[in-house]
């Protein structure tokens, strides 16, 4: 059985607007691909599903793609939901 921790999920912008908060501390896995992190976190907030291909997800400060990619968190990670950055 793989070990879970405890994480910070900070939600931004309009993620925070769809979780209706923005932060909470979540258990997962300690490894998890990075896919499967976000259905968690999905999991608790459906309404996420409208913009998932519109957030960068970062995972203690490093951007990361919703991918098979295996991340080794530790208790206390902040996992990032950023809205996407528009420049001018």
């Amino acid at each position: 059985m793989v070990p879970r921790g405890q994480v910070e999920v900070l939600y931004f912008a309009k993620s925070a607007e769809i979780a209706g908060i923005h932060s909470e501390t979540i258990s997962v896995p300690q490894e998890i691909k990075a896919l499967q992190l976000w259905n968690e976190i999905e999991t608790r907030h459906p309404g996420l599903a409208d913009v998932t291909n519109q957030v960068i997800f970062a995972v203690r400060q490093e951007y990361i793609e919703l991918g098979d990619q295996l991340l080794l968190l530790q208790s206390g990670d902040e996992i990032a939901i950023i809205p996407p950055i528009s420049g001018g």
